[in-house]
């Protein structure tokens, strides 16, 4: 179970980068942040690593399979957006700050 775990986690961080890069815009009250400044952040202990968080995502959801994550900066916090789908078909939006993994906001996705 935990090599599945860390085997999603890490397919996860590749679709996160690719997101980071395909992004085109951000909502006017958010900022997408690029892969080079996420690695930044990461490395200079601003943000905590997207796989703890998306453990974070996991425990509420366990099962679920990651469908997309994003790093935004909305209002000078850094969120990581993460769009989980549950085993009962539920799209579900997670806000976590990126910081301390705290989750900010949980609804299902439109």
């Amino acid at each position: 179970m935990l090599a599945s775990l860390r085997d999603g986690v890490l397919c996860g961080l590749l679709l996160l980068l690719l997101l980071l890069l395909l992004a085109l815009s951000g909502s006017a009250s958010a900022r997408d942040l690029d892969q080079d400044e996420a690695l930044r952040l990461r490395q200079a202990g601003h943000i905590l690593p997207l796989e703890q968080l998306l453990g974070v995502a996991l425990q509420r959801y366990p099962g679920a399979i990651l469908l997309e994550a994003e790093l935004e900066e909305e209002d000078d916090i850094l969120v990581y957006e993460v769009e989980l789908l549950t085993l009962q078909g539920v799209v579900r939006e997670l806000e976590l700050d990126a910081r301390d993994g705290q989750i900010l906001k949980d609804e299902v996705d439109d």
